[in-house]
């Protein structure tokens, strides 16, 4: 499974968020440039953020982006649907009733794709697995692997 850039962007963001969270917003210019990424593009994924109810905008001077929910109500699969999309990774177009499937008698599709149910049941486990991780997971996770993050994010956005 392929996943553009917004969504590692996205959860990166999420997670600098996390180590941060005192309801403070933390502006577009500062998150790109605590990561190095194109303000305006990272705009676009926090934008698509607060449409799904992960993140905040407050506007002016003083405004930003905080988290909307608490890092352990927001999954895996809330960021990968809110900057990919809910559509399914997997389009059956029924390629089984064209060429040599053309002639086959009707009885032949009477039950649904075995391809088309194999991809069904893979993406079903891969959303499943996202599902049951939250950024508070991947935020203990990274405490465990890099403990000093925490404390260079909050410096970066003026925390310290």
């Amino acid at each position: 499974m392929k996943m553009s850039q917004g969504v590692e962007w996205a959860v990166h963001t999420l997670l600098a968020l996390a180590w941060v969270d005192d309801g403070k917003p933390v502006p577009t210019a500062r998150l790109a440039a605590s990561h190095e990424l194109p303000p305006a593009y990272l705009n676009k994924q926090l934008q698509s953020l607060v449409k799904a109810g992960l993140l905040e905008s407050l506007p002016g001077a003083r405004g930003g982006f905080r988290l909307a929910r608490r890092a352990g109500d927001i999954t895996l699969m809330d960021v990968v649907t809110a900057i990919e999309g809910p559509a399914p990774a997997f389009q059956c177009t029924e390629i089984r009733r064209r060429g040599m499937g053309a002639s086959a008698p009707d009885s032949c599709f009477r039950t649904a794709c075995a391809v088309n149910a194999s991809m069904q049941r893979a993406e079903l486990a891969w959303r499943q697995a996202l599902a049951a991780q939250t950024l508070e997971d991947v935020r203990a996770e990274a405490d465990r692997h890099a403990p000093a993050m925490a404390g260079v994010a909050r410096q970066a956005y003026g925390r310290e």
